[in-house]
C-alpha cells in the first residue's frame, strides 16, 4: 500500500522501515538498560534475533509487547479483561476514551484487542511532548503510534490537525486498522473524564460529507477504562499543588518520563475496559442543522455519558465519595475494613510527595477527588436522567 508523502512525519512506520528502527535503538544505550531491567538474564544478541525475526509491527507488538504486558498483568494487578460485547472482532473502530495512564492506557487496549479475537491491534495518538528521546521516538513508531504535534502557532496546528485528521480516516479506512485516541489532550488529572469538542471538531476536518458523515466515517467506539489504583495518583496531586503555589511551574520531560516508569511499574489492582456501542446509529438521530458548536457539544456529552455508565467502581471509589462529602450515604459498597484501608494508602501516597511547604490537606483532597469522580460522573449517567447530569457533571463539586 502506498501511503502520502504528507503524513511521513507523523505516521507508525512501515515494515521495510522496521530493520533501521531496530538498528537505531539497540545501538542506544539508555535502551540497552531499559532491556537489562526488562530482560536480566537474556543475552542481548539473543533480543537482536528475536526483535530482527519481527517483520511487521503486529508481530513486534505479540512478541516483545504482548509478552511484557502479560507479566505486568499478573505481578501488578489482580486481573485485567474487557467487555467487547457491543462491537465487532471483524470490524475496525476509533477507540475514544478517558486518560489514566500515558503508556499504559493504549498498551492494555492492545492486548485485550488481541485476547478478544481481533486480527490486529490498533494505532495510537501519542503527544509529541513525550518524544523528546530519540529511542523513544522510534520505538513508539515501532509500536503503531502517530505523532500529535503539539505546541505550535494557530495556523501550524490547524494544518497539523487536519494532516492528523487526514490520518486517522486513512488508517481506519485504507489501513483497515483500530485506532485509539484521548477523549481529551492529556490525563484528567482529578479523574473528570470529559471530552474535549476540539477532539471531535479535529476528527472531522478529515474525510468527505457534512460533519455526521464524517465521525460516522470514523466508526467511534467510546471506551471506559477503570483502574482499581492509579499508580500515579500522587504524582497528580503534586502537579496540582506545585501549579497551585508557583504560577509558572511547567511540567518538564523528566516528570513525564516519571510518571511513565510510576504507571508501568505500580500496583494497578484490578483492572477493566468496556466498550460501548458504536455512535454510528445514534449520530443519525443528531440534527445537523444545530450550530457546529452545539452539535459537537451534544456528541461531546453522549461520549461522556457512554463512558460514564460503563466505569465499573471498586469499593475505594465509592469510600472516596463518602470522605469527600463528610458522609457515610454509599457504605453499602464497601465494608469497614475498605475504608481503613483506603485511609491508610492516602496517607501512604501523601507520604511519597516530596516537595517544599507540602499541603497534606489540600494533597488529600486531590487524591479524593482522583477515586471519587467516576463514582459521581457513574452514578450521574446512571440515573433516569442520565443524559442532563452527564451535561451537568461539567461543573465541578469541589470548589
Amino acid at each position: 500500500m502506498k501511503i502520502p508523502s504528507e503524513f511521513d512525519p507523523i505516521r507508525p512506520f512501515e515494515p521495510e522501515e522496521l530493520p533501521a528502527a531496530y538498528e537505531r535503538i539497540l545501538a542506544d544505550k539508555q535502551f540497552q538498560q531499559v532491556l537489562a531491567y526488562l530482560y536480566p538474564d537474556v543475552p542481548i544478541e539473543a533480543i537482536k534475533q528475536k526483535m530482527y525475526a519481527c517483520k511487521t509491527n503486529f508481530e513486534f507488538q505479540k512478541v516483545f509487547c504482548y509478552t511484557f504486558l502479560q507479566r505486568l498483568v499478573t505481578e501488578l494487578s489482580l486481573g485485567c479483561c474487557m467487555d467487547a460485547a457491543n462491537i465487532n472482532t471483524r470490524e475496525r473502530y476509533t477507540f475514544v476514551s478517558n486518560h489514566r495512564d500515558i503508556v499504559l492506557d493504549s498498551a492494555f487496549l492492545d492486548k485485550l484487542l488481541i485476547d478478544v479475537g481481533f486480527a490486529t491491534t490498533c494505532e495510537i495518538a501519542i503527544g509529541d511532548n513525550l518524544l523528546s528521546l530519540d529511542w523513544v521516538r522510534d520505538l513508539v513508531r515501532i509500536n503503531k503510534s502517530f505523532t500529535v504535534e503539539r505546541a505550535l502557532h494557530s495556523v501550524e496546528m490547524l494544518r497539523a490537525s487536519k494532516r492528523m485528521s487526514e490520518y486517522i480516516h486513512f488508517a481506519v479506512r485504507e489501513k483497515n486498522e483500530n485506532v485509539w485516541i484521548a477523549q481529551r489532550q492529556g490525563r484528567a488529572k482529578n479523574s473528570n473524564d470529559l471530552t474535549q469538542p476540539a477532539i471531535l471538531k479535529m476528527m472531522a476536518m478529515g474525510g468527505e460529507g457534512t460533519v455526521i458523515e464524517r465521525l460516522k466515517q470514523l466508526h467511534i467506539v467510546p471506551l471506559s477504562i477503570s483502574y482499581e489504583y492509579d499508580p500515579c495518583d500522587y504524582l497528580k496531586a503534586r502537579e496540582y499543588q506545585l501549579r497551585r503555589d508557583l504560577p509558572y511551574w511547567k511540567k518538564t520531560a523528566e516528570d513525564d518520563l516519571e510518571s511513565m516508569l510510576v504507571g508501568i511499574k505500580g500496583y494497578k489492582g484490578h483492572i477493566f475496559y468496556k466498550c460501548a456501542p458504536c455512535i454510528d446509529d445514534w449520530l443519525d438521530t443528531v440534527d445537523e442543522e444545530l450550530p457546529k458548536n452545539k452539535l459537537f457539544d451534544t456528541i461531546a456529552a453522549h461520549i461522556d455519558h457512554e463512558i460514564h455508565c460503563n466505569y465499573r467502581l471498586y469499593p475505594i471509589n465509592y469510600v472516596a465519595l463518602d470522605m469527600i462529602q463528610d458522609t457515610r450515604v454509599y457504605e453499602e459498597y464497601y465494608t469497614a475494613e475498605d475504608y481503613q484501608n483506603f485511609e491508610a494508602y492516602l496517607e501512604g501516597q501523601i507520604e511519597k510527595v516530596k516537595i517544599d511547604n507540602r499541603d497534606d490537606k489540600f494533597l488529600r483532597t486531590c487524591l479524593l477527588t482522583q477515586y471519587a469522580y467516576p463514582a459521581k460522573n457513574y452514578i450521574a449517567a446512571s440515573s433516569e436522567n442520565g443524559r442532563l447530569k452527564s451535561l451537568l457533571s461539567r461543573l465541578t463539586f469541589l470548589k
